[in-house]
């Protein structure tokens, strides 16, 4: 088959301890999925849960034991980080429900939902879509994928974020409003999953702004650290 032009390389990002790359399908993420960060954002409640997309190519793959770059991003001076736990997985399915969830899952990682916050307010306050807050350029920075059956008991992992070594988020997975498999059954009604998906599913309370210069470090229970520098 030939194109117009030469097609940009896959989206991939690290395995823990392996050669080969897991290709990246479609990032989706999961809305306000922790109570207090939910609280932060002016909402309370268990509210049924929502979607929004990333492009693949939007990932900053970063290797196990090494600090990537992200770049600080245009028409923004209210970058905010968000830390969540990213579940990668491994074969299709349509109207999954939550008692099979886990069986299409590959693998889980650290990820950054990075966020253009005051881009995203503006378009909140006038009813449009918030992608531009949302789908920029390296905004889901993500460390090496751990295989599920080697990443212990992710339901009940601390999750946390120091910004230049200071506690800016802390709680634990089994915090989330929607659980995992729940936010899989939710999501595989309106999508079919397809292997090489990435789900970003939420992030805790402490979302804020960060500057050049900064390092982000992102921790999960049983995973690869995630460490970052906005450059």
């Amino acid at each position: 088959m030939s194109y117009v032009f030469n097609p940009p390389a896959v989206a991939s990002v690290p395995v823990l301890g392996r050669p080969e790359r897991f290709p990246v399908h479609r990032i989706y993420c999961v809305g306000r999925n922790y109570e207090e960060h939910a609280k932060e954002m002016g909402f309370t409640g268990r509210e049924p849960p929502f979607f929004f997309l990333k492009p693949a190519d939007a990932i900053v793959p970063v290797e196990a034991g090494t600090t990537g770059t992200m770049p600080y991003p245009t028409l923004t001076s209210n970058l905010h980080h968000e830390i969540e736990l990213v579940v990668a997985i491994g074969k299709a399915g349509k109207n999954i429900l939550a008692a099979d969830a886990l069986d299409y899952i590959w693998g889980y990682a650290v990820g950054l939902d990075m966020t253009r916050r005051d881009l995203q307010n503006d378009m909140k306050k006038q009813g449009r879509p918030w992608c531009i807050g949302k789908a920029f350029e390296h905004a889901a920075p993500i460390g090496p994928i751990t295989p599920a059956a080697e990443a212990g008991d992710i339901a009940k992992a601390t999750i946390s974020l120091q910004v230049n070594g200071t506690d800016r988020q802390r709680s634990d997975i089994g915090k989330l409003i929607w659980n995992i498999a729940e936010t899989i059954e939710h999501l595989s009604a309106a999508w079919e999953l397809q292997p090489g998906d990435l789900i970003m599913t939420g992030t805790p309370e402490g979302v804020a702004a960060v500057v050049r210069g900064d390092v982000l470090e992102g921790r999960i229970d049983g995973l690869s650290p995630l460490s970052v520098k906005i450059a």
